[in-house]
């Protein structure tokens, strides 16, 4: 299975231009070094041109043919295959330090379905110094990130921002504006869907609000 990897066609040629490399010569290091003897000139152009682009295998070894990280020739990594990619960490690496089975691990990398236990959960984020929004995500816990958000919004905040705090693995002092912020804007539109002639008919851009609240939080955290 090929995942699709965000690739940064100007970055590549940028770095390349400023190596001094013809296509050829990347091509050359890839199928020298990293054994991607299927690689020829074109492919290289037609990555810099954004007609193609590479696997996950070859972004790597492009990276090592331009002498740079894999992260400078990515977009912002989202999914685990990207974090890992970008930290230039090999899928065994990651299963051993996780705590994991390597055949265990592929199968969630490529599935993109999560099924570690909360220490092995941990070591991920820990080791790949992943971004509160890509740990929820890629560990699953959107599901109840969305329950503790729409509870905090419609009860008191107050007493939920310990659970959200521990789910999201940020400092309960970084939350109190966010989710007092949101408490506000669910309310206000509720109070809107009362005051409007036919009282709480329909209550749709509550709804609307509670359907989208996990995309509403991260609005609110700055640098997510």
């Amino acid at each position: 299975m090929h995942s699709s990897i965000p690739f940064n066609a100007r970055a590549a040629r940028t770095l390349r231009e400023k190596l001094g490399m013809a296509h050829g010569h990347v091509a050359y290091g890839m199928r020298a070094s990293y054994g991607m003897a299927h690689i020829t000139a074109d492919h290289i152009a037609a990555w810099e041109r954004g007609v193609a682009l590479p696997t996950a295998g070859e972004l790597t070894a492009l990276a090592g043919a331009l002498w740079c990280a894999p992260d400078e020739l990515m977009g912002r990594p989202r999914t685990l295959l990207e974090h890992r990619m970008a930290r230039g960490i090999s899928a065994g690496d990651i299963a051993r330090l996780i705590g994991m089975r390597l055949d265990a691990y592929r199968e969630m990398e490529e599935t993109g379905r999560w099924t570690g236990d909360k220490r092995q959960s941990a070591n991920l984020g820990s080791l790949l110094d992943l971004p509160p929004r890509d740990f929820v995500a890629i560990t699953g816990l959107e599901d109840e990130l969305a329950r503790l958000l729409t509870e905090a919004v419609s009860t008191r905040w107050q007493a939920h921002i310990r659970p959200i705090a521990r789910l999201v693995a940020m400092e309960r002092r970084d939350l109190q504006d966010p989710l007092r912020a949101m408490q506000n804007e669910y309310q206000a539109l509720m109070a809107a869907t009362l005051s409007r002639a036919g009282g709480a008919s329909s209550g749709e851009d509550g709804r609307r609000y509670i359907d989208d609240i996990v995309n509403h939080f991260w609005a609110q955290i700055p640098d997510q």
